[in-house]
């Protein structure tokens, strides 16, 4: 990607240390096979994921210590004691900058104000307005807070376990954490909780693949808008990411058979898909997963 001259995002915060209890608070949206979730997980190791549980779930809903204590640096500051930023942050918030360009753009061609995410690195473990994360979950959007928890040695799985290298590859990941703020902002987190709410775990883990391949294809229209980011092969490299995290996939990896009724993100085929429908158009109103009715 050609991320050179671009401006990093000030939206950020830092946290360090590493925290040993505070487990998690439930959530609304169901996640991984019979999880709960901040209604956004994409991402998670293939022992915990894959979305078998989520970040909350993944630590159980007792016992314990107390919350993590942790460091941070304020949304935008210079990072000082809580550490500096490291070259991957960097790109991140370059990526994060630009999703901020791009939203603003088609948010305000609607008549809208794009409220923007905050992305919290952090290293370990860390709590967040719905529950507390540890080094095993992957990315997420956390609705309570409006803000997006990235532990960025999640790359280094991303490349090495998922066989997903790449500059686009973590694009990828961030842009559709992105696109869930986006869901949440226009309401659809908010419907789908209430819909899940009265549905059974197969009807409510199938209406959660739906929120999850439209965060994808809402993922391909900022890489769409901001075309001139991408270098050749950068799509493919995004669409073999996309691969790598569908349902069936790491279900094949960490279990040896697919069962398609735990689908929570959505197969392979549908990422790339999804995707592909975004790269494509570069419209948000062709990312309608949930039908005319809407979710």
């Amino acid at each position: 990607m050609r991320l050179d001259d671009e401006a990093e995002s000030t939206n950020y915060e830092i946290r360090s240390g590493r925290g040993g209890g505070g487990f998690g608070l439930p959530v609304g949206i169901p996640l991984g096979r019979g999880g709960l979730g901040c209604g956004s997980l994409i991402l998670i190791g293939i022992i915990s994921l894959v979305l078998g549980v989520n970040p909350l779930t993944l630590l159980g809903d007792g016992g314990g210590q107390g919350p993590v204590v942790q460091q941070q640096s304020q949304p935008g500051e210079a990072p000082g004691s809580s550490g500096e930023k490291t070259p991957v942050m960097s790109r991140s918030l370059k990526v994060l900058g630009s999703t901020e360009r791009v939203w603003g753009r088609l948010f305000q061609e609607q008549g809208g104000t794009y409220q923007p995410t905050t992305l919290v690195f952090y290293s370990g473990g860390t709590q967040a307005g719905c529950g507390f994360a540890n080094a095993s979950a992957g990315p997420f959007y956390c609705p309570a807070d409006k803000r997006i928890f990235l532990d960025t040695s999640f790359f280094d799985e991303l490349s090495g376990r998922f066989g997903a290298p790449g500059d686009f590859a973590q694009a990828y990941v961030i842009a559709h954490e992105v696109g869930h703020h986006v869901q949440d902002l226009e309401g659809t987190l908010d419907k789908v909780h209430a819909a899940q709410n009265r549905l059974s775990e197969r009807e409510a883990n199938a209406l959660q693949v739906k929120v999850e391949l439209q965060a994808d294809c809402y993922a391909g229209v900022w890489a769409a808008q901001d075309r001139n980011l991408l270098e050749p092969g950068d799509a493919e490299a995004g669409l073999r990411a996309a691969a790598a995290v569908g349902d069936d996939t790491l279900q094949k990896a960490s279990q040896g058979y697919v069962v398609p009724e735990g689908f929570t993100h959505g197969s392979a085929a549908d990422r790339q898909k999804w995707l592909r429908i975004g790269l494509d158009s570069g419209d948000p109103a062709r990312c309608d997963t949930f039908g005319s009715r809407g979710p």
